[in-house]
């Protein structure tokens, strides 16, 4: 079952209902992560994109610091999605980072193209080494303040 089926935007899920859904430790991992690095609390909110209804659509799961998005993260069965942007002031040093990240992280970011001085990267966390390179990410959005 889909995500967006199980929970509309009247019906709020808990911390529990998202862990059980993706299944992971991954997901606690990368939380327990943002929220103790930065200080950050997950937010919840609903969206109702209409550009593709099952990637996009249902409870997602934000953080920021500062006004600033560090990522969102989309909930999917067996793992999760790691929406991250990477601005113009991050590029060059993103640009030093991919090369030692994980060669699905590679294939992400030399795929994606700039729009709006960003690129978006929906990084699908599957594994460790794809955990570490999000993670190393969100240091650089972090760092550009």
């Amino acid at each position: 079952m889909q995500w967006a089926e199980l929970f509309d935007d009247g019906r709020e899920p808990s911390e529990n209902q998202i862990r059980e859904f993706v299944v992971t430790p991954l997901w606690d991992d990368l939380a327990n992560y943002l929220q103790q690095t930065y200080n950050v609390q997950p937010k919840l909110f609903f969206s109702c994109c209409s550009m593709d209804k099952g990637f996009w659509q249902g409870w997602n799961v934000k953080y920021k610091k500062s006004g600033k998005a560090l990522c969102t993260l989309y909930p999917k069965q067996g793992y999760f999605i790691a929406l991250i942007a990477v601005g113009a002031k991050e590029s060059a040093e993103a640009d030093v980072l991919i090369p030692f990240c994980d060669e699905y992280t590679q294939n992400l970011y030399n795929r994606a193209k700039f729009g709006s001085a960003v690129k978006s990267l929906a990084v699908e966390v599957t594994s460790e080494n794809i955990l570490r390179d999000v993670k190393s990410l969100i240091t650089l959005r972090v760092g550009t303040r």
